[in-house]
C-alpha cells in the first residue's frame, strides 16, 4: 500500500483533474441536460484508466454504464455512484459558476462534487491506482454507474431484474459518504426507503376573484385539511396501519445506537435552531433520528405567490409529500393505505400521484465488507469511524444489493457541509486525495476478510 499511497500523491493533480471535468457536465436527468456527454465522458475515462470500454446498458431511461475488471482471486467488489446530479437552482446563490469547478482555499466547489462525482472518480482512481502499481488486480472489480438516481432510479428495479447475473457480487460500496463535523469519517449500513407523493386537488376551471370564496370551494383549503389528516403536532404519522409492519429494533441495533454519535450541540449551532422535534435529545433523538419513519412536506405551491397583494381564488393547489421508510414498511402499501384513508375521510377528491418507491435496506455489522470498513478506515485515520446502522436518507440499495444478497456500505468524500442539493456543494481536496487512498486500501482489506471467511467455511467444513 505504501507504493500504492505514494503514486496516488504524485498523480494528485492527475486524478483532480479527472474530478473537474466530469464536474463541468451538466448531468441534470430531471431536465435531461447533459447525460449523453457524461456517458461518453465516462466511456473515454475507462478506456484511459484501463485500456477496456464498459458496456453502456439501456435501460427505459438513461444507460447504466458497467464494467467488470477481471482480478487474480475469485471474489467480487462492486462500486455502485450515479452521474446524474441535482439541477443547480438557485442560481443566484452560488458564489462560483456551478458547473465551473472552482478551488478556493482547500475546497473545490461545483455541482454534484459531492452527491456523486467526487466518490465516483475516487473510486475509479482507487482502482486505477492498483493496477498501475501491482499490474493487475487482487479481485474482481465491478463498476456500477447510474443516471437516474437523482430522480428516483425509476429504470432501476427493471435493471436490476434483468441484470441480476451482472451486478452480483460479494459486497457492494455504496455511493455516499460524508465526515462529521469533527471530520471524523461515517461509515453507514444501509438507507431508509421512500414513498414520494403529490396530493393536488382541483376546484373552478380557472383562477376566479377571490370575492367568489364566499360561494366558491377553495381547492387550496381542501389540500390543506387534507394534509392535517397525516401527521399530529407529535410528529405522530396518522395513517392506520402505518407503523404495524415496522421491524422491532433488535439487542444488535440498540448496541449500534448507543455507539453512534450525533453531535447534538453542533447541529443545533450548525444549523441555528433552538432544539430538535419535540424536544428529543440523547438516546431519544438518535433512535428517532435512524431507526423511526418520517412524514415530512416537501413543498406546497398555488395561486399568487408573488410580491404585493392579489385577490385571487385559485383553481388548483398541489403539495408534495415524502414519507421515508424503515424495515418492514412496504411503499406500496402505505400508498393504498395512504388512498384508503383519504377516502374515509371524505376525501376522494385529492389526488394523487406516486414518484419513487423504495424499500428500506440495511446491512449487518458482522458482514464481512463492514469489518473490513471499519479497519480500513481504523488503519487510515488512526479512529473507529461513527458507524450508522442506516443514514436517515434513501437510495436504490433494497433493489440492487439486499435483494440479491448483496451486503452494502457506504463511505466517501463529503463532509457534513458538503451542501449536498443545495448551492455552493463543495468537498475537501484532502478529503478526495484521502478517500482515493482509503478505498484502494479497502480493496486489500475486503479480499483479507473474504479470505479469512472461506478459511473458517473450511475449517468449519472439516469438523
Amino acid at each position: 500500500m505504501q507504493n500504492i499511497k505514494a503514486y496516488i500523491e504524485e498523480n494528485r493533480e492527475y486524478y483532480i483533474n479527472w474530478l473537474k471535468e466530469f464536474c463541468e457536465i451538466p448531468s441534470v436527468a430531471a431536465q435531461n441536460r447533459g447525460m449523453t456527454e457524461s456517458v461518453t465522458y465516462l466511456k473515454e475515462l475507462f478506456n484511459e484508466a484501463f485500456d477496456q470500454s464498459p458496456e453502456v446498458l439501456e435501460t427505459k431511461g438513461y444507460p447504466v454504464v458497467f464494467s467488470h475488471l477481471k482480478g487474480t482471486e475469485d471474489m467480487t467488489l462492486s462500486f455502485y455512484n450515479h452521474y446524474d446530479v441535482q439541477p443547480e437552482d438557485p442560481v443566484e446563490l452560488w458564489d462560483t459558476p456551478p458547473f465551473e469547478p472552482t478551488i478556493i482555499g482547500e475546497q473545490m466547489y461545483a455541482r454534484g462534487i459531492a452527491d456523486n462525482k467526487g466518490n465516483l472518480i475516487a473510486r475509479l482512481a482507487a482502482i486505477h491506482a492498483i493496477k498501475n502499481v501491482t499490474g493487475e488486480l487482487p479481485i474482481n472489480i465491478k463498476f456500477i454507474f447510474e443516471g437516474e438516481e437523482e430522480i428516483g432510479s425509476v429504470s432501476l428495479p427493471e435493471f436490476s431484474d434483468r441484470y441480476a447475473d451482472k451486478i452480483q457480487a460479494d459486497g457492494c460500496v455504496w455511493e455516499f459518504g460524508y465526515r462529521d463535523g469533527d471530520h471524523r469519517l461515517q461509515l453507514s449500513l444501509g438507507v431508509k426507503g421512500m414513498l414520494y407523493v403529490e396530493l393536488f386537488s382541483r376546484g373552478a376551471n380557472t383562477d376566479l376573484h377571490s370575492a367568489q370564496a364566499s360561494i366558491v370551494e377553495s381547492p387550496v383549503w381542501r389540500l390543506v385539511w387534507a394534509l392535517n389528516l397525516l401527521k399530529d403536532e407529535n410528529e405522530k404519522i396518522l395513517i392506520p396501519g402505518f407503523y404495524d409492519d415496522i421491524i422491532p429494533l433488535t439487542e444488535e441495533d440498540q448496541e449500534m445506537i448507543e455507539h453512534y454519535c450525533l453531535n447534538e450541540d453542533f447541529l443545533l449551532d450548525h444549523l441555528d435552531i433552538s432544539n430538535f422535534v419535540n424536544g428529543l435529545e440523547g438516546e431519544k433523538l438518535k433512535v428517532k433520528h435512524i431507526f423511526e419513519p418520517t412524514c415530512n412536506i416537501c413543498g406546497i405551491q398555488s395561486g399568487y405567490t408573488g410580491e404585493g397583494s392579489k385577490t385571487v381564488l385559485p383553481s388548483k393547489a398541489f403539495a408534495k409529500v415524502d414519507f421515508r421508510l424503515v424495515p418492514g414498511q412496504d411503499p406500496e402499501k402505505i400508498l393504498r393505505d395512504l388512498r384508503n384513508y383519504l377516502d374515509d375521510h371524505g376525501f376522494t377528491d385529492i389526488g394523487i400521484r406516486s414518484f419513487t418507491k423504495e424499500e428500506a435496506a440495511r446491512t449487518s455489522p458482522n458482514e464481512q465488507i463492514t469489518i473490513a470498513a471499519i479497519n480500513t478506515i481504523q488503519a487510515s485515520t488512526n479512529e473507529m469511524p461513527n458507524v450508522i446502522p442506516n443514514t436517515p436518507g434513501t437510495g436504490p440499495m433494497f433493489e440492487l444489493c439486499q435483494k440479491h444478497g448483496i451486503p452494502a456500505v457506504s463511505f466517501g468524500v463529503g463532509h457534513f457541509a458538503s451542501n449536498n442539493h443545495a448551492p455552493n456543494e463543495n468537498i475537501f481536496i484532502e478529503d478526495f486525495l484521502e478517500g482515493i487512498k482509503m478505498m484502494a486500501s479497502f480493496v486489500f482489506h475486503f479480499k483479507d476478510e473474504m479470505e479469512k471467511r472461506e478459511e473458517e467455511s473450511y475449517d468449519k467444513a472439516k469438523r
